[in-house]
């Protein structure tokens, strides 16, 4: 795996589009200990964001900055990405990605066309690292032909009620990361009785369970959606909480299932 590393718990921002809820919820998780910021050109928050990076007391070569390109903005073919990574930059404020995804493999994209100019981004030092974003396995091996190699992380919903064993079990395979969106399942999590049982046995919230939950899987990183500074700080804690073999058993064995990025919501998304 490459010696980049993603943080345990990352913020994610999908929704946070009131300009100055976001920077502050930015600002505020990067000062509580957050070093992972995942974003989006179609989030239309990228200025906020950047915002949030620039007034936070640290580093910014501490903080992973992760953003996505998506077919229905600049494009995904090859002068496409190269515009929408560097507009990406300009709006954050940043001189370079720590990871740039394909959002989504649709519409005008083709593997060659659209991962070489991720290569290219590569090499010039605008981007890291090369990610990609809701694939199946077949679309991460057509990848993987193009690139010589899998990504450096594939990021894909992941929560109690979507195990996502198939994708969870490649990326160990292969050994690349696998990035959790939606870990808490829109805050459905706090309604399923496996997971109450878990958070009332250790006294912690259903929200540390399930990103613990998550992070108990080698190669999983989970980004939880959050603005409060008590709930980023309860997300954060997650990291502290040690589940033991009875615990996982019983949210591995739940066997009700609920996506909730589907198909049928846009024609442009993939299963």
């Amino acid at each position: 795996m490459s010696d980049t590393n993603i943080p345990e718990i990352g913020l994610g921002t999908w929704q946070n589009d009131d300009p100055q809820q976001c920077a502050d919820t930015v600002q505020t998780a990067l000062e509580l200990g957050y070093r992972h910021v995942d974003t989006a050109h179609f989030y239309e928050n990228e200025s906020a964001v950047g915002d949030g990076i620039a007034a936070a007391d640290v580093d910014r070569d501490d903080i992973v900055v992760a953003s996505k390109v998506h077919a229905q903005k600049m494009g995904l073919d090859y002068d496409g990405v190269i515009e929408g990574a560097e507009a990406s930059c300009d709006r954050l404020g940043v001189e370079y990605l720590d990871i740039l995804y394909v959002h989504w493999p649709v519409l005008e994209y083709d593997a060659e066309e659209t991962l070489a100019a991720f290569e290219r981004l590569q090499e010039t030092g605008l981007i890291d690292q090369i990610g990609l974003s809701n694939y199946t396995i077949e679309l991460l091996s057509e990848a993987k032909e193009v690139l010589g190699e899998f990504p450096f992380v594939h990021q894909g919903e992941m929560h109690p009620l979507l195990h996502r064993d198939d994708a969870v079990d490649h990326a160990q395979e292969h050994d690349y990361w696998f990035v959790a969106y939606s870990p808490l399942a829109r805050g459905d999590v706090f309604d399923v009785a496996e997971v109450k049982e878990v958070a009332e046995k250790h006294d912690a919230s259903p929200a540390q369970v399930s990103l613990a939950w998550c992070l108990s899987k080698e190669n999983v990183r989970v980004i939880p959606k959050a603005t409060s500074e008590p709930h980023l700080r309860d997300n954060l804690a997650a990291t502290d909480l040690e589940l033991d073999a009875e615990d996982i058993e019983k949210i591995d064995g739940i066997e009700r299932e609920r996506r909730y990025v589907e198909r049928d919501d846009s024609p442009w998304l993939v299963d």
